[in-house]
């Protein structure tokens, strides 16, 4: 397999380098990779360990930018998983709607150009919209949606549009477009002092006397490992359907309240409330 990677910087990517570094130093098959990064001596700097990766190189580029994307490596694959998930609080709606939507029809673009058969797209579970209070797990066949008049949804309804590209381009191009419907996830590059709860409660766990819970702790989430990620989003790669979409996430769900004293009781250094 001759990968090109976007987002390979991000908790997605270095959840998949690191499952690839892994199997690469038992001996394990491993794809050619290489990871479209707008600063890639910087990652490197921070993530000396993937350097000198004999299956791993860096190439300059972003995905809103067509022309800086690579031109002389015949690939089989793609996995975009490029978005900006933690620092997107900091982006307008807009602005994150036009990164993944107009992000995702670059490399569409490329892919179909230079004839790269295989286009997995990481999703979100998002595309769901709110989840029915009787249905405790949503299939792949539930069409809820996001509502598309509130501004706030721009991410979820952004990956819903990038999702019909991939038809779209499937349709038109013949391209074997695969969806990764994503949820939640943890592991050790998960951000933490982002948006992210269960990233937040790890912080406070470890260096504060009390973990802070906004809300009223009742809101339900699941957590899959990002090993676990690497491998699922391996295994679509090569062998999902083509034209369709997968749920990747843990199916035990925890409430937020929960969450938060399991934390503490796992991880708390001292006398931390919650």
């Amino acid at each position: 397999m001759d990968l090109l990677l976007t987002g390979g910087t991000g908790f997605f990517g270095k959840a998949l380098l690191r499952h690839w570094q892994a199997a690469h130093a038992v001996g394990g098959p491993v794809p050619t990779v290489i990871v479209l990064s707008r600063d890639p001596g910087s990652f490197l700097a921070r993530h000396p360990e993937f350097a000198g990766q004999p299956w791993l190189r860096f190439h300059a580029g972003d995905i809103l930018k067509p022309v800086s994307l690579p031109t002389d490596a015949p690939f089989t694959h793609i996995l975009h998983a490029a978005a900006d998930s933690t620092l997107g609080p900091q982006l307008t709606p807009l602005q994150r709607y036009t990164q993944i939507v107009d992000g995702t029809r670059h490399l569409l673009d490329y892919a179909a150009a230079h004839r790269v058969p295989r286009f997995l797209l990481a999703s979100s579970g998002g595309v769901y919209g709110p989840q029915p209070q009787d249905m405790a797990q949503l299939p792949e066949t539930h069409h809820g949606m996001p509502d598309p008049l509130d501004a706030r949804n721009a991410y979820s309804v952004a990956k819903r549009c990038a999702e019909h590209l991939c038809a779209l381009y499937a349709q038109q191009h013949g391209l074997q477009t695969v969806a990764a419907r994503c949820f939640a996830f943890v592991g050790r590059d998960l951000p933490l002092d982002a948006h992210f709860a269960i990233g937040n409660f790890i912080r406070d766990a470890l260096t504060r006397p009390q973990i802070t819970v906004s809300g009223d702790g009742t809101p339900v989430r699941s957590y899959m490992d990002q090993r676990d990620l690497a491998h699922w989003l391996e295994v679509l790669l090569r062998d999902g359907q083509a034209g369709q979409a997968y749920n990747v996430g843990s199916d035990r769900a925890i409430g937020i309240s929960e969450l938060a004293h399991q934390v503490r009781d796992l991880l708390a250094l001292g006398d931390c409330q919650v």
